[in-house]
């Protein structure tokens, strides 16, 4: 799985990715941890992207590399025909301002020695936009945007705030500068079921009021699916599959991604999903597999998988694998309904 290509990038996109290596050294021993290895895709203006994979696949460190932080060892970061790779410190730092990130854990990403108001207004002290009472009133309108009401919560600090609420001053803080783009790295994973639906929604609304463009990282495919307009699915720093949201997760053409959506709980208990079960652990990144990254776990998997790395090609419109044996014509995780249903 997991190859290199850029035969799925489009033209005109806000946000494009192409290549892109971090790697990370292990201490003194002069080995390094392949986190992302020479991944390329790009996000269109008004689009929401979702990345999913399993844990330390690389999406998150994805969405850090793309704010430079860090900077990638290689590549290429082109944000609104600005090439972040090749900008200087404080050019990157003006572009931030268009870019904002909203993170997992919303409660430490808040300063508790701070008031709601003060946490929301920096970014505007910092850049000095307006006046006072201008600023003011932006970090209102903003607060009221995202369902705080600025008249209770503004002079209370975070740790008066439940995690949902936490995450909703987290968003206000990132739209407040009004971005054109923002990465949401698994914004909801730390929140009970009903609370992620709410914040959801609400990224939703504000996507359509301020005009943003989504990147959405997580691991829980069935939100990703309810929020992404398209879908690349990554494993050990690779990208093994991307596509529309509604045809990867009808028809998977990767057999890692097969696997990933028949692991998406069913609420019915009449309804048995088929398991496409893979053997073992990941690989390291530090030691990564030759050929297909995911071929010592694949059941698909050949000599040539092991030798040669996939290439990303499209097996159907606009959908993009990195297989040498994708599954044929995509294939559904299976529901069985039992007798009498």
């Amino acid at each position: 799985m997991a190859g290199t290509g850029q035969a799925h990038l489009r033209g005109d996109a806000l946000l494009s990715v192409r290549d892109l290596v971090v790697e990370f050294p292990v201490g003194r021993t002069g080995l390094k941890v392949n986190a992302v290895s020479g991944i390329s895709f790009d996000a269109q203006k008004g689009e929401t992207l979702g990345i999913v994979g399993e844990s330390g696949c690389g999406k998150s460190t994805t969405g850090r590399a793309i704010m430079q932080i860090p900077r990638p060892k290689s590549g290429e970061v082109t944000f609104d025909g600005q090439n972040l790779m090749q900008a200087d410190a404080e050019t990157i730092r003006r572009l931030r301002t268009n870019i904002q990130m909203i993170f997992q854990d919303p409660i430490s990403s808040l300063n508790p020695r701070r008031s709601v108001r003060d946490i929301v207004l920096e970014p505007l002290n910092i850049w000095k936009v307006g006046t006072k009472e201008e600023r003011l009133a932006r970090v209102n309108k903003v607060l009221e945007d995202v369902g705080i009401d600025p008249a209770v919560a503004a002079d209370r600090r975070a740790y008066q705030f439940s995690g949902g609420q936490c995450q909703r001053i987290s968003i206000a803080r990132a739209l407040v500068l009004e971005p054109k783009m923002i990465i949401c790295d698994e914004p909801v994973s730390a929140l009970d079921v009903s609370v992620q639906a709410q914040v959801l929604n609400l990224l939703e609304d504000l996507k359509r009021d301020y005009s943003l463009t989504l990147m959405f990282i997580a691991h829980d495919l069935a939100v990703v699916k309810n929020i992404s307009d398209r879908v690349a699915v990554m494993y050990l720093g690779k990208m093994c599959e991307i596509a529309p949201s509604d045809d990867l997760y009808r028809a998977p053409a990767h057999h890692y991604t097969n696997v990933l959506l028949s692991s998406i709980p069913v609420a019915d208990p009449t309804v048995t999903v088929a398991s496409h079960r893979v053997q073992g652990e990941p690989p390291s990144p530090v030691l990564p597999p030759s050929g297909c990254r995911f071929n010592p776990r694949c059941p698909a998997a050949t000599d040539r998988c092991r030798t040669e790395e996939p290439q990303i090609r499209e097996v159907a419109p606009n959908h993009f694998v990195a297989c040498h044996h994708p599954i044929h014509g995509g294939e559904a995780p299976v529901t069985v309904r039992t007798s009498g249903s």
